[in-house]
């Protein structure tokens, strides 16, 4: 039963609650995001409590393996791999991108299209952290809790707990609280 209740949400949510207003739209916005959190509650592997927002046209493929903390956001158009694991408290911006798997490139003699790709990896984003708009976050990657990813920035290594990182790729910029 529960298989189906996830297919029939799955439905509901890609082909009627994505395209409906963004979460801050006056008088729409609030009905919008309840109706895409009610959905994603029985898609997801698990859900928060408190789910704050999951803001218009969020993809993340058929999200069995997604898991999202109490108070938490997902941007507008944001596009999430599988396995993605999002603590409590994280802000999301719009678009950002977290990559599941890449290409194998290995051998030099055969075309990459026909090399296959790499497994899903699980991504985790700890507590408290703010990701900013435009992220792109690569496969298997931790952002340490109370980090801040700034705008645009390409994350191809782990973030450790209470750091600034940006840029293309992603460097230390600061630590918070020192």
């Amino acid at each position: 039963m529960n298989k189906i209740i996830r297919l029939i949400s799955l439905f509901f949510y890609y082909c009627f609650a994505q395209y409906l207003p963004d979460s801050y739209t006056p008088i729409f916005g609030k009905p919008s995001n309840f109706i895409r959190i009610f959905l994603c509650r029985r898609i997801f592997k698990s859900c928060g409590k408190r789910v704050l927002n999951i803001n218009r046209h969020a993809f993340f493929g058929f999200g069995k393996n997604v898991e999202i903390g109490d108070f938490s956001s997902i941007g507008a158009n944001c596009v999430l791999h599988p396995n993605v694991k999002i603590g409590q408290y994280v802000m999301m911006g719009p678009e950002t991108y977290i990559v599941g798997n890449n290409h194998i490139t290995a051998d030099v003699n055969t075309p990459m299209c026909f090399q296959g790709k790499t497994e899903n990896k699980v991504t985790v984003i700890e507590d408290d952290v703010w990701i900013g708009a435009r992220v792109m976050i690569m496969p298997g990657r931790k952002i340490g809790k109370g980090s801040i990813l700034a705008a645009g920035a390409v994350v191809t290594k782990d973030v450790p707990s209470l750091c600034v990182f940006g840029g293309n790729p992603a460097k230390l910029i600061r630590r918070r609280g020192m």
